[in-house]
């Protein structure tokens, strides 16, 4: 990739590309139900600025990742869930392990021991990828939905922060 790759914490100014980049990516092959449609000021209650790490080339926001913590207990602050989505048109160019390198250190620097994520049974490339990451199975929901006619599998992933 002849460009370089900014990753930062996404600001107000991002939420339309942030929105795009949804809408774009979280298809019925690869999430557990129709998004909903949000305002954008929908969209900022639910993934305010700062909660996402975003990559850009040049001008253009191609990627993110959200992060937060799971539940508002302090006793679980240590956990980072996440949720990663990079434009259709960047994919497999490097983009999303320069993001999960970036997150790994932003957890790092925020205290936190500890990455989860859910990633569907059908989704082998998804699970890959964060295997690649170093992220591991740590459970797994059976049946957890019936997609296209078919029970499909919720697999729980986490990855150790050091």
């Amino acid at each position: 990739m002849s460009e370089e790759i900014e990753i930062r914490l996404s600001e107000l100014r991002d939420a339309g590309a942030l929105m795009e980049i949804d809408d774009l990516v979280w298809t019925p092959a690869i999430t557990p139900g129709p998004m909903v449609k949000k305002t954008k000021e929908q969209y900022l209650q639910q993934c305010p600025p700062g909660n996402q790490l975003v990559a850009c080339l040049g001008s253009r926001l191609v990627g993110y990742i959200g992060f937060d913590n799971p539940t508002g207990l302090a006793s679980n602050r240590h956990v980072y869930e996440i949720n990663i989505a990079i434009h259709p048109e960047f994919q497999h160019r490097g983009i999303g392990m320069k993001l999960m390198e970036a997150m790994k250190e932003q957890a790092k620097a925020d205290g936190v021991r500890k990455l989860s994520l859910r990633v569907l049974s059908t989704n082998q490339a998804a699970k890959a990828f964060y295997e690649r990451c170093s992220f591991r199975v740590q459970g797994v929901l059976p049946e957890e939905f019936w997609l296209d006619g078919r029970y499909v599998d919720d697999i729980l992933m986490w990855c150790p922060v050091s």
